[in-house]
């Protein structure tokens, strides 16, 4: 399932080739008929993401709601812009890759130091072996495709525009330059804006929208009142938005949190600091595209971990292997029906 800055790069890649358009909306398979009508023809007004889901904003009072869920994903195709404010990585003529990023806080490093050394890595990105959480391309200017959802994919080149739409294509969005497709998502609902304030009401506040001391204070105060286990809690899109099982596992790693701990036998000062690991991180992910938990990788080092998921996360998918901090055996269990890799050594 894409994790909060997934949806965050999406929205901004919406705002730079959709935003001030009046798109044709349709649905190719047919299950977003009605909807896709209401919206076509109108100019999009804005694009914006809060935790795992996407408002899309149109004249007449009329907003685009989308959650990608497990199986969701856009396709974008034709001469698709890059926001300027996502890292660029690498680059051949008319071709701009992305790639996707996260940073680890421990050993003395802050989530500003990883996104310095994130940023100062450079040179070509080498794409990663198991196409996950990576790698990729929004073509421009030329003609081509591609997927976003938890990883960036490139597709062919297109031999014309706009593209015949392969599979069930839930809503197509159109305009002189750039197609967009939707595949597979939880939910896609018109909402007024009166519908939007009582989604959004519901999610947990988004450090990438806003992270001052109000927003701090509202995580805290409801993950402080939590009995659950933080591992738990870390999930609830209503206590924080946009932490999926990626980011929890590592957070909690680098944070060295027991994942069973009750919330709220936590010190208020924890509960802080795990907030601002997460703005940190959110940051990071936007910018840059990948989320890389380990901290300081530069040269070799960061390339390897570009192409590695094992060489870029400290507990993620890495049950039974020791951890690289104290050696004790990665743990794997299930919490809330998710699957929660852990260090017993360091997180006890």
């Amino acid at each position: 399932m894409p994790e909060g800055h997934s949806v965050h790069r999406i929205a901004r890649q919406f705002a730079a080739n959709f935003v001030g358009s009046a798109p044709e909306v349709s649905s190719p398979q047919g299950r977003f008929v009605e909807g896709a009508a209401e919206l076509d023809g109108r100019k999009m007004l804005d694009a914006r993401a809060v935790g795992k889901q996407m408002f899309l904003e149109f004249e007449g009072d009329l907003w685009l709601r989308i959650h990608l869920g497990i199986y969701g994903a856009w396709d974008f195709s034709g001469e698709v812009k890059v926001d300027p404010s996502i890292q660029i990585h690498g680059q051949t003529p008319g071709h701009s890759k992305l790639g996707q990023t996260g940073e680890h806080i421990g050993s003395g490093t802050k989530g500003s130091d990883a996104l310095r050394d994130a940023k100062s890595a450079g040179g070509d990105t080498p794409v990663d072996s198991l196409g996950e959480d990576s790698i990729t391309s929004i073509g421009a200017p030329r003609r081509t495709r591609v997927r976003m959802a938890e990883a960036d994919k490139e597709g062919d080149l297109l031999d014309s525009f706009p593209p015949e739409p392969v599979g069930a294509v839930r809503v197509r969005l159109l305009n002189e330059t750039v197609c967009a497709d939707l595949r597979g998502p939880t939910a896609c609902e018109v909402l007024t804006p009166a519908e939007v304030d009582r989604v959004i009401q519901r999610l947990g506040p988004d450090p990438a929208n806003a992270d001052g001391p109000e927003e701090r204070k509202r995580f805290v105060e409801r993950a402080g009142k939590k009995k659950t286990a933080i591992g738990l809690v870390l999930m609830d899109q209503a206590v924080v938005a946009g932490i999926g099982n990626v980011y929890r596992a590592e957070m909690l790693f680098r944070a060295e949190l027991d994942p069973h701990t009750p919330a709220n036998t936590l010190d208020r000062t924890v509960l802080e600091e795990l907030w601002d690991d997460w703005a940190h991180l959110l940051e990071i992910g936007i910018t840059v595209g990948q989320m890389i938990t380990i901290d300081g990788l530069v040269g070799d080092a960061y390339q390897k971990a570009l192409v590695d998921r094992d060489e870029r996360h400290w507990v993620y998918k890495l049950e039974g292997t020791p951890c690289k901090r104290c050696g004790a055996n990665i743990k794997l269990e299930e919490m809330g029906n998710r699957k929660l890799y852990w260090c017993p050594g360091c997180q006890t």
